[in-house]
């Protein structure tokens, strides 16, 4: 019986901008030598049904204000910001990003916060 490859998650997804965000993150990750990037593209590469789904009340509940969280997945809008975050993640629900908005923090999207902090220096992954 052959042995299962184990390692490398080949991302199976046909969304483009999934595909091509996962390539990024891998490159990004081989340039500057910082693992936070693949260990993003990998846990994008996981089936759409394991991918993370987080609410606006566990970003209140485990972050502190001024500080950037990026989510591998979607950020739904059940739930209060209290303070203001920066939000990055692969999709967000309407309601999420006015909350996020109305409280003073800012929605991203993860390839913009790759711009603005290459090195990941700073960010949690929530989820």
């Amino acid at each position: 019986m052959p042995r299962k490859k184990r390692g490398k998650r080949k991302c199976q997804s046909t969304n483009p901008q999934l595909i091509n965000l996962v390539r990024m993150l891998k490159k990004k990750s081989r340039e500057e030598g910082v693992k936070i990037w693949r260990d993003l593209a990998e846990r994008l590469s996981k089936p759409r049904r394991s991918r993370i789904e987080v609410n606006l009340s566990r970003i209140n509940r485990y972050t502190e204000e001024g500080e950037v969280v990026v989510v591998p997945g979607k950020v739904l809008g059940a739930g209060d910001l209290e303070h203001s975050v920066t939000v990055a993640a692969f999709k967000f629900s309407r309601n999420a990003k006015e909350k996020i908005e109305k409280s003073g923090g800012r929605a991203i999207s993860i390839e913009e916060l790759m711009l603005e902090v290459p090195r990941g220096s700073g960010v949690r992954i929530m989820g």
